[in-house]
């Protein structure tokens, strides 16, 4: 188990944190932390400023969040340990915003170490809009379908980081058609070598975070990923070869949304499509836009800084 201490430092900036939400009239405090710390002393320390409002602590690990909630924080696991800081605090405030203890148009304090292990030496002010939108369990549930919810947002996530992140520096589309995988494969061809062809089933399931990492790669290649009900995925690299007659489509959208909504209209499949020009994930079932979301602003960046110490002469 990871821990965090909260040492004289932490706790002046933890202070300084819950001071700058008072002074803002912010709806919210993340604290972005590397593991486990006492969270009854943050819980006293916010009462003790008179901060009622929601103080979202946020680790990787699950296990790290033992006693958070009790303390009458709002406990987050992130499971994105090796990930670098900025996309930490991205996927922080959207996994916040989709499990709702933040909302849209939030102002939100955040709080987390930049530049030391150990150390918190950073503070945000930060204000949630429509861009950062997330699918919550509440917009899944609406969905008719077989197929869990679990996997839907595993794949939604997925979907998201593509059209945020993209790779190598530039933007990526990509298609995902969940369940009913029998007749989606029906209308299915490969477009190229598939490269999850021969591994083991555990091997190619979306829950695990190596096998997410290789879809995004995957995802610069031509075709569809074909995914099932537990989220292995079946197939990649797939052309969908399926007519689109009956369809009623938003103008200058391309041929992955059209082959997305006639997938879902000759299947019980629901399609998960990204968007190359924009980074916008569109749901179809039933060959119907169903859920649009937006992606993150892109202008953050960030940048090694250049420092040179003074020299012994100079005061």
């Amino acid at each position: 188990m990871a821990t965090q201490r909260l040492t004289k430092h932490n706790a002046q900036m933890l202070r300084a944190s819950l001071s700058l939400v008072k002074s803002l009239d912010a709806d919210a405090l993340l604290i972005l932390l590397e593991g486990s710390t006492d969270w009854q002393r943050i819980a006293e320390m916010a009462k003790e400023e008179q901060i009622t409002e929601t103080v979202v602590v946020a680790v990787d690990s699950p296990d790290d969040l033992d006693g958070a909630a009790e303390a009458g924080l709002k406990p987050l696991a992130l499971n994105k340990e090796k990930a670098p800081l900025l996309e930490r605090l991205q996927h922080a405030l959207l996994e916040a915003a989709a499990d709702e203890l933040i909302k849209i148009n939030d102002e939100v304090v955040a709080l987390y170490g930049g530049f030391q292990q150990g150390r918190l030496d950073s503070i945000s002010h930060l204000k949630l809009d429509e861009r950062m939108r997330r699918l919550s369990s509440r917009d899944l549930q609406t969905l008719e379908s077989s197929v869990p919810l679990k996997t839907i947002k595993s794949v939604v996530d997925l979907a998201v980081q593509i059209g945020v992140e993209g790779r190598e520096g530039k933007p990526v589309g990509a298609l995902f058609v969940i369940g009913d995988t029998r007749n989606v494969l029906k209308h299915a061809s490969n477009s190229g070598v598939d490269p999850f062809r021969g591994y083991k089933r555990q091997e190619r399931n979306l829950m695990d975070a190596r096998v997410r990492e290789d879809a995004k790669e995957i995802s610069q290649l031509d075709g569809a990923f074909v995914i099932a009900s537990d989220g292995t995925i079946e197939r990649s690299r797939q052309m969908l070869e399926v007519l689109h007659e009956d369809l009623n489509m938003s103008k200058g959208l391309g041929s992955r949304h059209w082959a997305a909504a006639a997938i879902t209209r000759r299947t019980k499949a629901i399609a998960v499509v990204v968007s190359q020009s924009t980074g916008t994930v569109r749901l179809y079932q039933n060959g119907f836009l169903k859920m649009q979301i937006e992606p993150m602003d892109k202008g953050i960046k960030w940048q090694e800084i250049a420092y040179k110490p003074p020299s012994s002469g100079e005061g």
